[in-house]
């Protein structure tokens, strides 16, 4: 049996109560820059707060795995072969870098969904009521139906929406790296994905039900 003092339930819900408050210090953080979009001090204080979000998150994880055997969805995995952190200690820029995979279950409902939002905006798209009725319109109409709804919506609002688009939820990443200086405009947008350098990472979070099953193998 190990001599180190385990953590206790008191400590599991003082560390939620962190997690609490350091999501509400990043949400105010947020909002300020967005009230004052464009200035560096909001950028800072949101990049602090995020910083400070994520390592809250991580010793609110731990203990809740040390003291109930149980781990949050927004685990962090240990990645093999992942490069330490080697960029500047107060980062002037930064990038995020989004990845959400979706699964089409319910194409009627999508391709309705899209036409309902061309018919109000008809520079949104051109959908007929024949490619939401066909035997195989879904199939035909997926593409532009697609199109209209992520030309509408941004990716959060759709994230949060999904399933009224007929969509499901498969894996996410976030990345947040840092760099000396910002990006020339338009010098990285024919592969945004190339730019990320491991070294310059300073925090991931990954959701996946891969982690789930993980953890179902391991009991028993």
């Amino acid at each position: 049996m190990s001599d180190a003092v385990q953590p206790t339930a008191a400590q599991v819900r003082a560390a939620a109560d962190a997690l609490k408050a350091a999501i509400d210090r990043h949400l105010a953080a947020v909002e300020r820059r967005a009230a004052a979009p464009g200035a560096a001090e909001a950028d800072a204080a949101v990049f602090a707060a995020f910083n400070e979000l994520a390592a809250a998150g991580e010793v609110y994880d731990e203990l809740l795995y040390d003291v109930y055997d149980e781990v949050t969805p927004f685990e962090v995995p240990e990645t093999e072969g992942g490069a330490p952190y080697a960029g500047p200690d107060e980062p002037e820029a930064l990038s995020v870098f989004i990845r959400r995979d979706y699964t089409v279950v319910e194409p009627k409902r999508l391709l309705a969904q899209a036409k309902r939002i061309a018919d109000l905006d008809p520079e949104a798209g051109d959908l007929t009521l024949a490619d939401a009725d066909a035997e195989d319109g879904p199939a035909r109409g997926l593409q532009p139906a697609l199109g209209v709804l992520f030309g509408e919506f941004d990716p959060d609002e759709l994230a949060s929406r999904h399933k009224e688009f007929g969509l499901e939820e498969g894996d996410a990443t976030l990345w947040v790296t840092v760099s000396d200086e910002p990006a020339e405009p338009g010098e990285w947008l024919a592969a945004p994905f190339d730019a990320v350098d491991p070294e310059r990472v300073v925090c991931r979070f990954d959701i996946s039900e891969a982690f789930e099953e993980d953890d179902l193998d391991n009991v028993g």
